[in-house]
C-alpha cells in the first residue's frame, strides 16, 4: 500500500519531504500546500488523521500515530477559524486523499486550540467523513476566543481576521449561533456516533475551559453522545497534549474504520 501511495503522490507532482524521521510528500493543492507524512508500515484499514492547524506543534500524538501506521495529512490553511470557505476546502482535501490516494473514507481529527473550530464545523457538515475527534484545549465558541466576550482576553487581531473570513460584522458575530458547542452543530456528530475526546487544562488562561469544552461536553452528553475528557488540574493553554500520548492514541485506534 505504501508503494502505491507514493506512486500516486508522485504522479500528482508531489515532492519528497522528511519530518521527524518519517518520509512524506508536499504538493500544491487548491493554491495551498498539502503535506502527507507516511508511516514506515501502514496499519490495517489505511487509517489517516487530519490536523487542521499547527503542523508539527506539540506533535507527540502525531509521532505515535505515525509509528502505529497512520498517515498524517495537513492542508496549509491557517487562521480561517472553521469558516464555511475553509470547511469546503477541507472537504476537497478529503475527497483527494480518499479518491486519488486511496486512504480510508473516514479520518480521525487531531485539533489543537483554534483548530477546534475547523474540526467541529467540518465534522458537523460532513459527519460521514470522520471516525473520531480528539481536541486539545479547543476553541468551541469564537465569541470566547478570539472575541474575548467572557473571562478570557481574546485576540483583537484574530477577531478582525475572523470577521473578515466569515464576512460578519461585529454585531453579527456576537449573535452567531452556529458555534461548535451548540446543539445544532453537535447533533449531526452525535447522530453519526463520532466519539469525542478532549484534553483540557482547568486553568486555561487563553481558551477558558468553562466557556468552551465544559459547555460542549454537557451538550454532547445531553444529546446522548460519546464524550470523554482528560482534565489536567492546574493546566494552562500550553503545552498541548500529554507527555505520554498513549491514552489519546488508544482512543483514536479504537475508531479505525476496519474495526
Amino acid at each position: 500500500m505504501l508503494d502505491t501511495l507514493c506512486s500516486r503522490l508522485c504522479a500528482k507532482g508531489a515532492t519528497p519531504i522528511e519530518w521527524e524521521g518519517f518520509n512524506g510528500y508536499a504538493l500544491n493543492f487548491k493554491e495551498r500546500v498539502l503535506r502527507v507524512v507516511l508511516p514506515r508500515m501502514m496499519a490495517s484499514g489505511s487509517p489517516w488523521f487530519w490536523r487542521p492547524e499547527f503542523f508539527g506543534a506539540f506533535a507527540q500524538t502525531d509521532q505515535m500515530l505515525l509509528e502505529r501506521g497512520w498517515v498524517l495529512v495537513f492542508l496549509d490553511l491557517p487562521d480561517h477559524y472553521g469558516c464555511p470557505h475553509a470547511v469546503e476546502l477541507f472537504a476537497a482535501m478529503h475527497l483527494f486523499v480518499t479518491q486519488s490516494l486511496g486512504l480510508s473514507e473516514r479520518m480521525a481529527v487531531v485539533a489543537l486550540s483554534r483548530a477546534g473550530l475547523s474540526a467541529y464545523n467540518f465534522a458537523s457538515r460532513y459527519p460521514e467523513k470522520v471516525c473520531a475527534l480528539y481536541a486539545d484545549n479547543p476553541v468551541c465558541d469564537f465569541r470566547s476566543w478570539p472575541g474575548g466576550i467572557g473571562v478570557g482576553p481574546g485576540s483583537e487581531n484574530d477577531w478582525r481576521n475572523l470577521l473578515k473570513v466569515y464576512d460578519l460584522s461585529h454585531a453579527e458575530a456576537l449573535a452567531y449561533a452556529d458555534q461548535p458547542l451548540s446543539l445544532e452543530v453537535l447533533r449531526p456528530i452525535v447522530d453519526a456516533k463520532i466519539p469525542i475526546l478532549h484534553v483540557c487544562g482547568d486553568r486555561d488562561e487563553i481558551v477558558p475551559y468553562q466557556e468552551n469544552s465544559l459547555g460542549l461536553g454537557q451538550n454532547v452528553q445531553q444529546l446522548g453522545g460519546d464524550y470523554q475528557v482528560i482534565m489536567i488540574p492546574g493546566g494552562k493553554h500550553h503545552p498541548h497534549g500529554l507527555p505520554d500520548p498513549t491514552p489519546i492514541v488508544a482512543f483514536l485506534e479504537a475508531s479505525i474504520p476496519c474495526h
